[in-house]
């Protein structure tokens, strides 16, 4: 296999033919160069003009050329030398675009359409081009992506896999159903499925490629109302479409579901405005910000209604169904069952959730119920009192004979 800086038979027949045309060393240099993988020397500039190759026609070093000015300056793909790469690229560009526009209705079907091609010509891409792996069936035709997402050798994750799986159930239902105003019903499939092609881009070619240059967050005329964002659902969706959804989340267990690449949830808040406007700010869940809100929207939510005592009111609530229990025998008691971490780990958060829950704000534990039953059963019952002389019953003793 010839090294990657030694130059092929169409360079060395190109830069001969510019040669004798006039052309000075550092322009055929440059020329060849560009967005070449790797770039090669002067040296072999000047080997090719003392070497006895027949030059190119002037029809070939035009189409060279026109190659060579073909190559995208920011992304650095070329439609002659990346053809599907690009139109995976720019599948995903139009199925975004046609679903942020808000003249168009048509948006579920053409999302679940497009971004099946998309993935489809990128992974077409990775095995043909990045793997050298023929992408024919017997009959002519190529690899469906469904059959490249089952290979062993396929390069994606469960969740992006489960997530493509989705998106193709629907694409396939677009053929024969209505899907009225179902839109926002796959928000989450959508958004994950963009996230997953995008990194998946990065991962097979470099930041170069990313499509987070193209596209942002969609502009709106109208402000989203929390009421009519919660009522999404629950209107104007056809029964068959509510159906397709249970599909979609069938035999997948919490964790599939909770998994970042199969559906993507955002956490927001409201930015306070002037006059009373509201404006949504979003905010990655695994930032900083993110982490803060979470603690807000949902720790503290689940401790006032779940986690309601502290280790006072668990003694308190043991001593009153008529057990011995103290602060001491409490300590011993987490401890024992490690609900929750030592005074000096780092990671306080890390507790048994079943029992006990850490509040980041104000440093300390609570509790639930559950907790108290399971340590009243375990707790000892004060010793009976003996009882007063005089109501004692008269000790039997044997008769002497």
């Amino acid at each position: 296999m010839s090294k990657a800086t030694a130059l092929t038979e169409e360079e060395k027949s190109i830069i001969k033919a510019l040669l004798l045309k006039g052309w000075r060393n550092q322009d055929v240099h440059a020329l060849i160069n560009y967005e070449r993988g790797a770039t090669i020397n002067f040296g072999r500039i000047s080997s090719v003009k003392k070497a006895a190759i027949l030059p190119a026609t002037d029809e070939t070093i035009d189409a060279y050329q026109r190659r060579k000015r073909s190559f995208d300056p920011i992304t650095g793909l070329n439609p002659y030398h990346h053809e599907r790469l690009v139109r995976a690229r720019e599948a995903m560009i139009l199925a975004v675009t046609i679903f942020n526009n808000g003249a168009y209705g048509f948006k579920t079907e053409v999302f679940a359409v497009l971004a099946n091609i998309a993935w489809t010509y990128l992974m077409h891409d990775y095995y043909e081009r990045l793997k050298g792996i023929q992408i024919l069936n017997a009959d002519g035709t190529t690899f469906a992506l469904s059959h490249m997402l089952s290979r062993t050798d396929c390069p994606l994750s469960k969740g992006v896999k489960q997530n493509l799986d989705a998106l193709k159930l629907i694409r396939d239902e677009v053929e024969h159903r209505i899907f009225g105003r179902s839109d926002g019903t796959w928000l989450t499939l959508f958004q994950a499925c963009c996230l997953n092609f995008d990194k998946t881009l990065v991962e097979f070619h470099g930041d170069r490629v990313s499509l987070r240059h193209n596209l942002s967050i969609a502009l709106q005329f109208g402000k989203m109302a929390l009421e009519q964002v919660a009522q999404l659902h629950q209107h104007d969706i056809p029964d068959n479409i509510k159906a397709l959804d249970a599909a979609l989340t069938a035999g997948k267990t919490e964790e599939e579901l909770n998994d970042i690449e199969y559906q993507f949830k955002v956490v927001y808040t409201l930015d306070s405005a002037s006059k009373g406007q509201a404006h949504i700010h979003f905010v990655h869940p695994d930032s900083e910000e993110g982490k803060t809100i979470h603690n807000v929207l949902q720790k503290f939510k689940i401790a006032d209604e779940l986690y309601p005592l502290k280790p006072g009111d668990v003694v308190a609530a043991i001593r009153k169904a008529g057990k011995l229990f103290s602060m001491a025998d409490h300590t011993k008691a987490w401890q024992k069952h490690k609900v929750r971490p030592p005074n000096n780990a780092t990671n306080k958060d890390k507790t048994d959730r079943t029992h006990c829950i850490y509040h980041s704000a104000h440093k300390d534990y609570t509790y639930n119920q559950k907790w108290v039953d399971k340590l009243i059963v375990e707790a000892k019952s004060p010793a009976p009192k003996p009882l007063h002389p005089s109501a004692q019953e008269p000790v039997a003793t044997e008769d002497i004979a």
